[in-house]
């Protein structure tokens, strides 16, 4: 069972997250912050990290840069899932190391279409 880490600081998110992967057999583990994420991408290992942007002290952007340039989690993908809709956020949200990029609300189908375009 694939697991997938949630990093978001809102509880509301965070549970409707888990409502959806859980309903597909997702392992799910929590973070509440980019710290909290960071931190946990190293003991966990996850198999894909979906990451909020904005959240109190090391935001997503942040926290995505210290993840995917780090020699252990490098590899696993991280999806930015945000209400930031700009361009030049998908543009930072890439040149930090994000695999992709979902503007919240996303949709149920959407979020799993782009989550198995990476787990398969």
């Amino acid at each position: 069972m694939p697991k997938i880490l949630i990093v978001d600081d809102s509880p509301t998110q965070r549970q409707a997250l888990i409502n959806i992967l859980k309903k597909h057999n997702y392992d799910i583990i929590i973070a509440e912050d980019g710290q909290q994420g960071v931190d946990m991408s190293r003991s966990e290992m996850p198999d894909l990290i979906l990451m909020d942007v904005v959240m109190p002290g090391l935001n997503g952007f942040q926290a995505t840069r210290h993840i995917s340039k780090h020699d252990s989690t490098k590899d696993i993908p991280i999806i930015i899932l945000t209400s930031k809709d700009q361009e030049t956020d998908r543009v930072w949200a890439q040149r930090q190391g994000a695999k992709d990029y979902i503007i919240k609300p996303a949709t149920e189908n959407e979020l799993l279409d782009k989550i198995n375009s990476f787990l398969g």
